[in-house]
């Protein structure tokens, strides 16, 4: 009955903040995280992460991608390939060279240091989803770069952790087990991708002709639920991000004569209840208990966990031929780190490497940085929005990648 309580708060409190925050022209997920700041352990101490917020949470993110992907076009994310590999790949050098070499300065090893730099190495697509929804901007050239490089970026994220897991065995560092083969890895996502190609091409269309045909209410939207639970479980036992599959069950569904019908069921359900826990438990992951002990190496990590995103990403994609303002855009929605960068500070935590004050810092930073990132898209979607204009105005056509 306490979780009953609890949830009943949450939501009036969620609705309050996404409202306020839409008033005063900030994105709702920042007053949905600050909720979750203000009643969780943080400030009030009202209500703490516990397992049946944490499973809504875990859906919530499932729902979101899923609906993500519902919304994307899958033409310009193959149109975008390329750009968001090279994006994902810069993305996660600047992070792992830049903090990893501040944290050397602040006197961790060389193995802590590097270690540091692979939490905050991957992205949390998911924020971002949610600002592009927000601003119409998912279904763009620059919506689809982000998302197939957070993508990439998750597939980096997992190689680079299990090779950090074998040279930490080698260094004689307690790990949860033994280390696993980045041979198996690879053959596994491989795997994976290359199940998620015939879900979009055969199986999806033929499993939602099945669930059309039972004479049940919703068997349609209960047949999508199950395809979303499903590819977000593989993605997850082969060490992806569940809100990969999840998005990748979205883009099947998407390719289907259900996208709508799918997509207007599917957002009440997921934004009733289940997104805003994931917001709120974001929330509810911060403690200030030590923060007067470690004040300044958390400003610094925050600062460049924001800027090697920021700049690397953006770099990768004036590489690729985009404009300063989508590159702006771009690197600005690979800033939030998130389920990636918890797991990996965790087994961080539990091997011995890292002692509880830091892996509470690291957590810390991966909040911080996943709350500043929606306002530098918002105002990275304003000046694209404002340069737009001004093009058509002038006459003059927007720049767009070349097609190599």
């Amino acid at each position: 009955m306490a979780f009953i309580g609890a949830l009943c708060l949450l939501l009036v409190l969620t609705t309050l903040a996404g409202h306020l925050s839409n008033r005063i022209g900030i994105p709702a997920v920042i007053g949905q995280i600050l909720v979750g700041i203000l009643v969780g352990p943080a400030v009030l101490g009202w209500i703490h992460l516990d397992s049946m917020i944490n499973l809504f949470s875990q859906i919530g993110v499932i729902i979101l991608m899923f609906i993500g992907g519902l919304e994307s076009n899958l033409k310009l994310l193959r149109k975008y390939l390329r750009p968001a590999i090279i994006v994902a790949i810069i993305g996660v050098i600047f992070p792992v060279v830049m903090i990893g070499a501040a944290c050397l300065e602040f006197s961790f090893s060389p193995l802590e240091a590097i270690f540091i730099g692979v939490v905050f190495s991957a992205t949390s697509v998911s924020i971002s989803v949610e600002v592009l929804r927000d601003y119409k901007s998912l279904d763009t050239k620059e919506g689809a770069t982000i998302l197939g490089a957070a993508v990439a970026d998750d597939i980096i994220g997992v190689i680079l952790l299990s090779i950090m897991i074998s040279v930490m065995g080698t260094a004689g560092v307690k790990t949860s087990g033994a280390s696993t083969s980045l041979t198996l890895i690879f053959a596994e996502q491989l795997a994976f991708f290359a199940l998620t190609y015939l879900m979009v091409k055969w199986i999806v269309p033929y499993l939602m002709q099945i669930g059309e045909r039972l004479l049940m209410a919703s068997s349609v939207t209960i047949t999508s639920m199950v395809i979303c639970l499903g590819m977000a479980y593989i993605a997850e036992a082969v060490g992806l991000s569940g809100a990969v599959g999840a998005f990748f069950a979205g883009i099947a569904v998407a390719h289907t004569p259900y996208r709508e019908t799918i997509e207007n069921h599917m957002e009440p359900i997921g934004y009733a209840v289940f997104v805003p826990m994931f917001f709120v438990s974001i929330g509810l992951n911060m403690s200030f208990a030590n923060i007067g002990h470690s004040l300044v190496f958390v400003g610094v990590v925050t600062f460049l966990a924001c800027i090697s995103k920021l700049f690397g990403c953006g770099l990768g994609a004036l590489i690729n031929g985009f404009n300063l303002n989508s590159s702006y855009m771009i690197g600005s929605g690979m800033i939030s780190r998130g389920e990636m960068g918890l797991i990996t500070a965790q087994i961080g935590f539990s091997s011995g490497l890292l002692s509880s004050s830091y892996y509470s810092d690291l957590i810390l930073v991966i909040i911080l940085s996943t709350l500043i990132a929606p306002f530098l898209l918002k105002h990275a979607i304003h000046l694209l929005l404002a340069d737009d204009k001004a093009d058509l105005s002038l006459g003059v056509e927007d720049g767009v990648p070349s097609d190599h």
